[in-house]
């Protein structure tokens, strides 16, 4: 098999997640970036869409034999990425502490992630008209009522060591660590939550996840220079 190619966004949570997974197993990979707002989204051109016909990002290419798979959903993409490259595994052994790692991570991905994406935030401005301020405050809404509740659940659960499962990485770090990324650029004071902002910032000073760390992608964009 040759490198997989990750076509993502470098500030989509979504291929920050994919991002870390690749960078934990140390598997070489190349980046295709899809600008997700230049020339209204390069995800919709038809040129990106024969890859993925969603049109969202991330999507991992990899050519297997002689064919090129193409492999969309970030979590079905670490998936296979941890059946294809088992070591470091992202999920415990036990079956019990598999669906905690992964109750967590859906937690994250499921609830959190999908009202506060991109293309929703655009829907709310451009199409219903909400204001800026409006958007922002939708979008810490929605943050904070998700963080709340995984706060308390994080606090007490004796599963949770220096990460959300013991001291590894797991499937659950690489959903938490792009989230509470996105809340700081959005401003969320993360104060009411101390386990979260603990557990991400150890993580986040791994080298993996650094590695993974928008602000260092091939793609991302150098802030306006100063006067």
């Amino acid at each position: 098999m040759s490198d997989p190619t990750l076509h993502g966004y470098f500030r989509s949570s979504a291929s920050y997640r994919v991002r870390i997974a690749l960078a934990l197993k140390a598997i070489p990979f190349d980046q295709a970036p899809v600008h997700l707002v230049r020339d209204g989204g390069e995800q919709l051109r038809p040129a990106y869409r024969v890859i993925n016909p969603d049109g969202l990002v991330p999507s991992l290419t990899h050519n297997v034999g002689d064919e090129t798979q193409v492999l969309t959903q970030s979590l079905a993409i670490i998936d296979y990425l941890d059946e294809v490259y088992p070591e470091p595994p992202l999920l415990p052994r036990s079956a019990l502490d598999r669906a905690y790692v992964r109750s967590v991570a859906l937690q994250v991905a499921c609830d959190i992630h999908p009202v506060n994406n991109l293309r929703v935030l655009k829907y709310l401005t451009s199409t219903l008209g909400i204001t800026d301020e409006e958007k922002t405050a939708w979008y810490r809404h929605w943050i904070d009522l998700g963080f709340t509740s995984l706060e308390k659940r994080l606090s007490v659960d004796p599963r949770v060591g220096t990460l959300i499962f013991g001291d590894t990485p797991t499937l659950a770090d690489l959903c938490l660590v792009p989230q509470v990324w996105n809340a700081r650029r959005f401003n969320v004071s993360l104060d009411a939550y101390p386990a979260i902002v603990r557990l991400a910032d150890h993580a986040m000073a791994l080298p993996a996840f650094t590695a993974a760390e928008p602000s260092v992608q091939p793609d991302a964009e150098l802030p306006p220079r100063s006067a």
